[in-house]
């Protein structure tokens, strides 16, 4: 009877869950002990976090090459902006709304160019980005403000008795955000849709041959990651109270691309790592300002060179495409 209750504390309390817990309690000391300027800084590690989890959804779990994921974010950025400065709508309220109109516009996009694979997919994702950028520079139906954007965003509430107006509350809020998010994402993965995802990124067309519907699980693939990456835009434009083109542009694209690269394609906790290394290597090397993307381009060579995987590459259940499609005849 000892031994049953030993053994069940050691299988609770293992090296696993005692790091999880590190890292939780690291979290929520953090703010409290750092000044403003550091809790906002982990704040826009939070919001790469989840532009990276976004886009690690397309080009991580179905090995899609997406280079204008910018674009998804503008648009629940400008979302948020339009509605709540021209029709006075909360933002808690746009937070959903964000999602579901860069979702609706991945789906209207990607429908035509979802059959187009490797280079010419990327290029297109490139041209729909700039698309985007370019169209609100142009200010369509005097909605967007131009190249000066949209000022005047409200903080996110429900009525006068809950308000996010302050460094820490924000920290709080997007790390909540991340965090029920990866737990959705893990779910994903462990799903029949997860296990069709990774037929499909190893081999298209046995993937087709086996019964699965290529075209619709890629296009789930765009929607999801385009809605994750609304949130985002919500959330950074209530924070900073204003958004602009420029905030969108394809360097921000990039970035993106790079934290699911660094960090491990597919891989949870290599995302973070990835928006980890985005985020806080400009604050690191502050002082050699002039040489941070010299120093950023060498890490990636040497990333690449020494670390193809990944920081934290993703453990995968079959190692070919035989025993990803037998998991998925098992299992889907």
């Amino acid at each position: 009877m000892e031994d049953t209750r030993i053994s069940k504390l050691n299988s609770f309390f293992s090296p696993q869950q005692g790091t999880l817990f590190a890292v939780l309690g690291i979290f929520v000391i953090y703010p409290f002990a750092a000044n403003n300027y550091y809790i906002d800084v982990a704040f826009f590690f939070g919001i790469y976090a989840l532009l990276g989890l976004s886009l690690n959804i397309v080009l991580g779990e179905v090995g899609l090459f997406d280079l204008g994921h910018a674009g998804f974010y503008a648009i629940g950025a400008y979302t948020t902006a339009i509605l709540n400065t021209k029709f006075g709508v909360p933002i808690l309220v746009l937070l959903p709304v964000s999602a579901i109109a860069a979702a609706l516009f991945a789906y209207l996009v990607c429908s035509p160019i979802i059959h187009l694979r490797g280079d010419y997919l990327c290029i297109v994702t490139i041209g729909m980005g700039e698309i985007v950028r370019l169209s609100l520079i142009n200010n369509p139906f005097d909605l967007t403000g131009g190249p000066n954007g949209v000022f005047g965003i409200d903080f996110p509430s429900l009525g006068s008795f809950f308000v996010i107006d302050s460094s820490i509350e924000y920290y709080f809020f997007i790390w909540i955000v991340v965090g029920f998010s990866i737990l959705a994402l893990i779910r994903l993965q462990n799903s029949r849709i997860g296990r069709a995802w990774n037929c499909i990124r190893e081999d298209e067309v046995a993937a087709n041959a086996n019964g699965i519907n290529v075209r619709h699980y890629k296009l789930l693939a765009f929607v999801l990651g385009a809605a994750m990456a609304g949130i985002a835009g919500n959330i950074y434009a209530s924070k900073l109270m204003c958004v602009s083109p420029e905030s969108f542009s394809f360097m921000e694209s990039c970035l993106m691309f790079c934290i699911v690269l660094i960090g491990g394609m597919g891989s949870i906790p290599g995302v973070i790592i990835g928006a980890a290394v985005i985020s806080l290597f400009p604050e690191i090397f502050r002082p050699f300002a002039m040489y941070r993307m010299l120093i950023f381009g060498t890490v990636m060579i040497l990333m690449m060179m020494f670390r193809p995987g990944g920081a934290w590459p993703r453990r995968r259940g079959g190692a070919d495409i035989k025993s990803v499609l037998n998991t998925w005849r098992k299992n889907g």
